[in-house]
């Protein structure tokens, strides 16, 4: 593929179409490229320079600018900046991929460091209160006792809940197919208490909600529509709410407390990789923050030369 120079909206679109065509990112991942390119264009248009022609300084003043907030939104967020800068650092490899550039004004580029910020995870009673919450036999009380049981059991992200199908499940040998990001397939089991949700769902919730419609989602609105984003998060904070957990958790909370019980039950790294589809170990590794208490009890047990004091 030969870029065409020109515009920096050219230069970005030939990009974004890469990135989407040969690489396979999501579209949330092509709309935040789109997003930080197009503010890193502005400001280069006032600057008087191009893609091309931008220098070190050109990329270090716009992230500088953004965390010292010169602009109506006031300082980015580390993490913003962060973002932006992987975005500039990908974007100028590709135009040096593509003869565009015979330098890269990215490299070198400092950036403030991310902090380890550790997730927020339920404890194991608290799950339970949870998953406890959805009472009676209603459809949508199928429903939402079947899509918390799933997550929880699966480790699932937002978007993956919402856009499974029932033809992505196998309940009779417990494993579910999860399209995740980048499309990236992985298959994850699903314990006894999901498989049992679910099915009772299908069985009884589902049809009811669907009716005669065409669907193909597995989780569904009281219209039969398949669920959106919006509506999973709507489910998962009124169970919350209900169950005493109001503004501690969200649908990545409980991804977050599936990987951490996995690795304090003993599961290893990297099958809790698989099963949350972490393309690097050491993004798995965030969630090896076991509490003392069970780092401890694991150790009382497993030294034969421990003992108590």
């Amino acid at each position: 593929m030969t870029i065409a120079t020109g515009t920096f909206e050219g230069l970005m679109l030939d990009f974004l179409a890469y990135m989407e065509l040969e690489r396979g990112v999501s579209q949330n991942t092509l709309q935040s490229y789109r997003s930080d390119l197009l503010q890193f264009g502005a400001f280069l248009d006032e600057r008087g320079t191009t893609a091309e022609h931008a220098i070190p300084r050109d990329v270090g003043d716009f992230l500088t600018a953004l965390a010292v907030g010169k602009g109506e939104n006031g300082p980015a967020a580390t993490a913003t900046i962060q973002r932006k800068a992987a975005a500039l650092r990908t974007f100028y490899k590709h135009l040096r991929r593509e003869g565009v550039r015979e330098s890269d004004p990215t490299a070198g580029l400092a950036t403030p460091r991310k902090s380890q910020k550790l997730p927020h995870v339920l404890g194991r009673a608290e799950v339970q209160r949870l998953l406890d919450q959805p009472k009676g036999t209603d459809p949508i009380a199928l429903r939402d006792r079947a899509l918390l049981e799933l997550m929880y059991a699966c480790g699932l992200r937002a978007s993956e809940a919402i856009t499974l199908e029932p033809q992505h499940l196998d309940l009779r040998d417990g494993v579910a197919r999860v399209l995740g990001k980048g499309s990236k397939e992985r298959i994850v089991p699903i314990g006894r208490e999901a498989v049992k949700a679910v099915e009772v769902y299908l069985r009884r919730g589902r049809p009811a909600l669907v009716g005669t419609r065409e669907q193909s989602r597995l989780f569904v609105n009281f219209r039969g529509g398949g669920l959106t984003r919006q509506g999973l998060y709507k489910v998962i904070d009124r169970h919350a709410r209900t169950a005493g957990l109001g503004g501690k958790m969200s649908p990545h909370t409980l991804r977050h407390s599936f990987a951490t019980h996995l690795l304090a039950g003993g599961c290893d790294l990297r099958s809790v990789q698989e099963m949350l589809g972490h393309a690097d170990v050491s993004t798995t590794q965030l969630y090896t923050h076991l509490s003392s208490e069970h780092l401890k009890d694991a150790y009382f047990k497993a030294h034969p030369r421990a003992q108590r004091a």
